[in-house]
């Protein structure tokens, strides 16, 4: 996978990996706290488990593509433990130039 497609992909899905935390976690919510109903735990569940996967793989994809550092690898896959913590590592690797921005990507 070439360094642009590797940090395209590794943004959307590390968003995605957010959004399915917060469905997940509603989802939870209503199961547990007013106990009304399961859906969104039924639904939420295997998305969310889909999407963290994806991020895995993509994860160390781009670490390959994009020549991370073991720490910076690391990072990533910790990242994707905690709720929205992708977020904060995509938004991190950015800012520390791991995860270049458009033109910045070089073409392998």
């Amino acid at each position: 996978m070439n360094p642009r497609t590797a940090a395209t992909a590794f943004r959307a899905v590390a968003i995605a990996e957010a959004i399915s935390w917060i469905g997940l976690l509603a989802g939870m919510f209503v199961k547990y706290v007013p106990q009304t109903t399961e859906i969104g735990v039924q639904v939420f569940g295997p998305i969310h488990g889909a999407v963290f996967v994806a991020y895995v793989l993509l994860a160390l994809v781009a670490s390959r593509a994009l020549r991370w550092s073991r720490g910076t690898t690391l990072l990533a896959l910790l990242a994707s433990i905690p709720p929205l913590a992708t977020v904060w590592f995509e938004r991190r690797a950015t800012r520390a130039g791991d995860l270049p921005v458009g033109s910045a990507v070089p073409a392998s």
